[in-house]
């Protein structure tokens, strides 16, 4: 029973707040809504990337003597950008359902949202393991405002340029797909180098997360408007 109420309420911490910005995201499109069954794949797939990413991380962490080093922190970050791109792209951005520019930011997204829903699951689950429920109610909130976000707008990153460049030429779009995951590393891994340096100031970095994602609402409407 102990097992069952930590791991419920661990899905209900982690799943919780991705799905209320799934449905958040998912407005930006509600003009052509895409397939709701697509779109609970990709959640998915986001979700058991996890357990691709878990042990190539683990193996990074001890190729690097168990040191968080730079190097460190932007493999993890290339790692979780990287499997995330080749979730979507298998399971929709390759798919005849993406049929309009936006369609691969609102899967970037979701797949995006599905990751951070399952490591939000497993970061709770610890804690709560460990005897720190308080810890972990306080620990769900803050990934609400700024883990989960951080996943949202390095993920969107390449779904910009992969719409941007919708109506474009094969090389610009290829082009523009390596600058966009390019991008989305460098977004993930200062994010996550400025957690470990500000550890006591994480205000400043979960406003800057905020400026980013105020930044990717304005960037979507452009989105939006490419034409041929």
């Amino acid at each position: 029973m102990y097992l069952f109420n930590s791991v419920s309420l661990s899905l209900l911490g982690g799943l919780l707040p991705s799905l209320l910005w799934l449905w958040f995201w998912l407005k930006e499109d509600r003009l052509h809504p895409e397939p709701k069954l697509r779109v609970a794949t990709v959640f998915l797939v986001g979700m058991v990337s996890v357990f691709i990413v878990l042990p190539i991380e683990k193996f990074i962490f001890e190729f690097n003597f168990l040191s968080i080093s730079i190097m460190t922190v932007m493999l993890w970050a290339s790692v979780e950008e990287i499997i995330k791109y080749i979730g979507a792209h298998l399971t929709a951005l390759k798919n005849k359902v993406v049929d309009e520019p936006i369609d691969a930011v609102i899967y970037m997204i979701t797949v995006a949202l599905g990751f951070s829903a399952m490591e939000n699951t497993l970061f709770i689950f610890n804690l709560i393991d460990t005897g720190q429920l308080s810890q972990s109610i306080i620990t769900g909130n803050s990934r609400f405002l700024g883990a989960t976000l951080l996943h949202v707008a390095s993920s969107a990153a390449i779904g910009v340029m992969i719409g941007i460049t919708y109506y474009k030429k094969v090389w610009v779009k290829k082009f523009f797909l390596i600058l966009g995951i390019a991008l989305s590393i460098l977004l993930h891994t200062i994010f996550n180098l400025l957690i470990i340096k500000l550890e006591n100031n994480l205000f400043f970095i979960f406003a800057g997360v905020w400026v980013l994602i105020i930044l990717l609402i304005v960037l979507i409407e452009k989105v939006k408007k490419v034409q041929p």
